[in-house]
């Protein structure tokens, strides 16, 4: 039989003294709190006797590090699927109020022609789409046990959206609900041929380490 639940785990905070939109750009590991974040985060799973049999990560450094004390704690190597990685974004490498500068640069106008898309970056539809891919192939990879996939925020906030049924996609990641540093929804087996897995819990270990964070530079 498959996995039995997927944890969808959002990486610590990102080392960005500048306060840039990071996205894909190399670089950006973690912060000493953000260690601790995905330190307290791994804990926490094994503590409770939660039986991980796989660990699947984005590619990129901050993902990478925040899969290492998961990898320590099981004892099983990081795996990496590209399909969990940050979304393309053409604002990288700017300071927060980039959409708002558009306004105000004509050749960036078509940036911020349609943010339900939205056209500055990937499609919410894409992400949401290769994410569900992500998941479906991580239930499939063992044969019992549970799955941790450690992606960014607004990937695990598409999951999120598809799971809820009808719920538009374009809602803002920053906004009630989305995930905290570290912190991990869970999905359950695949229900009905309409919606493969259903959402079945919450978690934020980190929630204390949070309240001292700075980073401004998630998507």
């Amino acid at each position: 039989m498959p996995a039995t639940k997927i944890h969808l785990v959002r990486h610590g905070e990102v080392h960005n003294p500048d306060r840039v939109l990071y996205g894909r750009l190399p670089g950006f590991g973690l912060s000493e709190l953000g260690t601790r974040m995905a330190q307290a985060s791994a804990t926490a799973w094994k503590d409770a006797g939660i039986d991980v049999r796989a660990i699947v990560a984005s590619p990129l450094q901050r993902t990478q590090e925040s899969a290492a004390p998961w990898s320590a704690a099981y004892g099983l190597d990081v795996r990496i699927d590209e399909r969990l990685i940050e979304p393309t974004n053409r604002y990288e490498g700017q300071p927060p109020g980039f959409t708002k500068r558009s306004v105000r640069r004509p050749s960036e106008w078509p940036w911020i022609a349609n943010p339900m898309r939205p056209s500055w970056g990937e499609a919410y539809e894409s992400i949401a789409n290769r994410m569900l891919a992500a998941v479906t192939t991580a239930w499939e990879s063992v044969d019992e046990g549970d799955v941790v996939l450690v992606s960014h925020q607004l990937p695990i906030w598409m999951v999120h959206r598809r799971l809820a049924g009808g719920a538009p996609l374009a809602r803002p990641p920053g906004s009630a609900g989305a995930t905290s540093r570290a912190s991990r929804p869970s999905c359950g087996p695949p229900g009905t041929a309409a919606v493969r897995f259903t959402e079945v819990g919450y978690a934020d270990p980190a929630a204390e380490l949070r309240a001292s964070a700075t980073d401004e530079g998630a998507v």
